[in-house]
């Protein structure tokens, strides 16, 4: 692929085959970005994981970098109240359901109480294929509205290894101390963590590297004993 002139002068500030402690490494890609916008922080976890094995929950971040969240809740009337008063910015039922099966997707988060996930499973061509589609795993086919509405506002945040051990995350923002992301990107692999299937064998976490948007990607030395 070619690389563009300011990529390329970027890349010279970063040794590519080293590893870096992992303030060390968001420093380089804080220095090493140069789009005119607040590029994102990106993470990437190469994880040892079989080909029948799955890695996917959520970790709510310490330090806030997205703004408000628009959070669609599928509920019965009666949980209308609780979704409102807990900040949800929309609410309802057949309603809802019949707009984003017209292909309307525009919220951050979807969530469903259970009695709901008859109907809103039916939209899996639509939510699906946008990461929308409310999950149990990802704790956002629930009862409890207010507890789980509460956390999402604070920074909750799903992830997902791919379908070759990889996990993407969006971790923070170039704007922000290279602490403030480190603080974000330990706690996303602490949760990852807590989720190794029990019968890997060697290394669970192999690579981890952290990149900006436009920016060349950073080795972080991060083992399974850290």
């Amino acid at each position: 692929m070619k690389r563009g002139k300011k990529y390329r002068e970027s890349i010279k500030k970063v040794d590519v085959t080293n590893s870096y402690e992992l303030v060390e490494a968001l420093k380089l890609v804080k220095t090493m970005a140069y789009a005119k916008f607040d590029e994102t922080v990106d993470l990437s976890i190469k994880l040892n994981l079989k080909k029948s094995q799955s890695v996917r929950d959520t970790v709510v971040l310490p330090n806030q970098f997205r703004g408000e969240k628009k959070i669609l809740v599928f509920c019965k009337p009666e949980k209308e109240k609780e979704a409102q008063e807990a900040g949800a910015t929309y609410i309802g039922a057949d309603d809802l359901i019949e707009k984003v099966k017209g292909g309307w997707t525009d919220f951050d988060v979807a969530v469903a109480t259970p009695d709901m996930m008859k109907d809103v499973g039916k939209l899996g061509m639509v939510l699906g294929r946008k990461g929308l589609m409310p999950n149990p795993k990802t704790g956002t086919v629930t009862f409890d509205l207010k507890g789980t509405l509460a956390e999402l506002k604070k920074g909750r945040v799903e992830f997902r290894a791919d379908k070759t051990g990889v996990l993407h995350l969006a971790v923070g923002k170039v704007s922000m101390t290279p602490e403030q992301v480190a603080e974000n990107i330990k706690a996303v692999i602490t949760e990852v963590r807590r989720k190794r299937p029990i019968d890997v064998k060697g290394e669970f976490i192999q690579t981890v590297s952290v990149a900006s948007t436009m920016g060349p990607g950073v080795w972080v030395a991060i083992k399974d004993q850290d």
